[in-house]
């Protein structure tokens, strides 16, 4: 300010566009006197807008390197401490997901293995025991049985019965009352995961020359 005391880097433009103050730039001082706020023209309020832009770039300018520095070495702490707790979680996921995965598959293999069975039961009471007019009508109702059981599927999930959809539901199944049982806390996974992407993401468009003088909407919008 005019008296020598320092502005903080936080305070609006309109606020210090209300008096007199010095611009220190390379050890040199500039004095500043911004037009009188109750005896704005247009033409004044135009000069006002280039002094607010001017001393805006003069500020990126003098410290976005400095501030550039400064978050990239805050996003590196924050991502060192995002893979450090996400280590261990990572390591008991993949115990689960194995597991999972394990017993989905050895219920796969149990269905095959019953279907088989129950062709060959069909088969054997069929040209061994009894005839084909004998078992017509129970092959009818079992097929109509395992219609049955298709449509409650529908009902109760609300998705159709296809082997893979089937597989992931199951899968999923126990992959959930797996964690439980060994208090994984898959909110607090996923959480970590998406804070872990936001800052990768923010450090990637940090490291990009040609964002870095642009607002984060801009960004996105290029992007």
């Amino acid at each position: 300010s005019a008296d020598g005391t320092k502005f903080s880097d936080a305070t609006l433009m309109e606020v210090l566009l209300m008096n007199d103050f010095k611009l220190v730039i390379n050890n040199i001082v500039y004095s500043v006197s911004p037009p009188v706020k109750d005896k704005l023209s247009s033409e004044h309020a135009t000069e006002m807008e280039d002094i607010k832009s001017l001393v805006h770039r003069l500020f990126v300018a003098l410290h976005l390197e400095d501030h550039q520095i400064r978050k990239e070495r805050e996003l590196l702490q924050k991502l060192d401490h995002l893979k450090e707790e996400l280590l261990p979680l990572e390591q008991m996921k993949a115990r689960i997901m194995d597991s999972a995965d394990a017993k989905t598959s050895r219920l796969l293999w149990v269905g095959l293995a019953l279907m088989s069975t129950q062709g060959g039961a069909l088969a054997w009471l069929t040209w061994w025991v009894y005839s084909w007019d004998i078992m017509e009508p129970v092959t009818y109702f079992i097929t109509y049985g395992s219609a049955m059981a298709f449509y409650a599927y529908f009902v109760l999930t609300r998705q159709d019965y296809i082997y893979p959809h089937a597989k992931d539901r199951q899968f999923l199944h126990y992959f959930y009352r797996k964690s439980k049982k060994q208090h994984f806390d898959v909110e607090q996974y996923n959480k970590l995961k998406d804070d872990l992407a936001e800052a990768e993401e923010s450090l990637r468009r940090l490291r990009q020359p040609l964002h870095l003088r642009l607002p984060i909407q801009e960004i996105s919008d290029k992007d």
